[in-house]
């Protein structure tokens, strides 16, 4: 409307009007409904999780990783002294494959360090019988490796978690566990797997050169990516979460990454 180019408004708000952009964080949506729920059961958690007892949490997670991440056109470019057309097609295009053949892992870490990382069957379905007999034993026998035997099993509120079989199993191995209606809905914000760890090894996966080309060497690479985290990233990922307690509170069960 006012006949200047994009480049010039950015120009005035960055030098005149002396603003700053920031990128949009993707978040979950949630309802007033779900925030409650957050808030009563953040402020459960932040009066039980003293930094005595938060070291003795083993929090675990599911991820999946695809052959073929997804990358952010945003900040992958291609630089030319000629025009977009005199750019060779090879540099200028990035093919990803319509269905990308992919890897799914289950893990656990805690103050003391990681457990192990646990590759899930290609063609299984995590419902509860899988994640009772092939996941939930691997997960508890690295938290009472870690921890020891007054470890507290952490999960998030997936089906398969949250089933009757499910709690049932964990309860009888480990009765300090946060139960279904104690961890708060639609918190990956809370869970240091979340909100850490798995964005650092998609990070390292990201300038693995050359990609694999299949999902075995996909898995061995995650594994060398888990096997060199250090332990300070996990200890402070871990120990921030009565931090990330807080400020769910302050901000009544709503989201609160961008304080």
């Amino acid at each position: 409307e006012l006949g200047i180019s994009a480049t010039t408004v950015r120009r005035i708000a960055k030098r005149d009007l002396g603003l700053t952009s920031f990128k949009r964080v993707p978040v979950q949506i949630v309802n007033n409904a779900t925030k409650a729920k957050r808030l009563v059961r953040c402020q459960q958690l932040k009066n039980r999780l003293t930094t005595d007892v938060l070291k003795r949490v083993f929090f675990t997670d599911e991820k999946v990783f695809h052959l073929d991440p997804p990358f952010n056109r945003q900040n992958d470019r291609v630089w030319s002294a000629g025009r977009k057309l005199s750019i060779e097609t090879s540099r200028l295009l990035k093919e990803r494959a319509k269905f990308s053949p992919r890897v799914m892992v289950s893990a656990g870490i805690c103050f003391h360090g990681k457990g192990r990382l646990h590759f899930v069957d290609e063609a299984a379905k995590i419902n509860s019988a899988y994640y009772v007999n092939s996941l939930l034993p691997k997960l508890m026998e690295d938290a009472e490796s870690l921890v020891g035997e007054n470890f507290i099993f952490q999960q998030d509120g997936a089906p398969a978690h949250t089933s009757r079989q499910s709690q049932d199993w964990i309860r009888q191995k480990n009765p300090l566990f946060i139960a279904k209606d104690e961890w708060p809905p639609n918190s990956p914000d809370l869970n240091p797997l979340d909100f850490c760890i798995w964005g650092v090894m998609l990070q390292h996966y990201e300038k693995v050169q050359p990609k694999p080309s299949n999902p075995a060497e996909l898995r061995a690479i995650l594994q060398r990516i888990w096997d060199s985290l250090p332990h300070q990233l996990i200890e402070n990922a871990v120990l921030s979460v009565q931090k990330r307690l807080h400020l769910c509170i302050k901000e009544n069960g709503g989201h609160f990454q961008h304080l």
